[in-house]
């Protein structure tokens, strides 16, 4: 009764050993967290970049729109080889 005693203390601390110490043990799991919390940080970071990226493109595109138009309608601008017709309504 003593020696199974004993084995089952052994195989016990073999499991325990393995939990603490293996290929898929506790400071494993830690170590892949905090790579994970770091990859979700460079994430976020990149996305934030992306969404300015983007943000800067919209404005750069609707930009250039806005300016056209001002210069067409308020200055009365056309482009090169473009022919600009006015039709003046009649006053009631």
């Amino acid at each position: 009764m003593r020696y199974v005693t004993l084995a089952l203390v052994v195989l016990l601390a073999l499991v325990h050993a393995e939990l603490w110490f293996g290929k898929g043990g506790v400071p494993y799991v830690m170590e892949l967290n905090a790579r994970l919390n770091e990859q979700l940080a460079s994430n976020t970071a990149g996305r934030l970049r992306n969404d300015q990226l983007a943000a800067e493109v919209r404005d750069l595109k609707e930009g250039l729109e806005m300016v056209e138009e001002k210069a067409r309608f308020e200055l009365g601008m056309v482009k090169p080889d473009e022919i600009l017709v006015q039709i003046a309504m009649p006053k009631r």
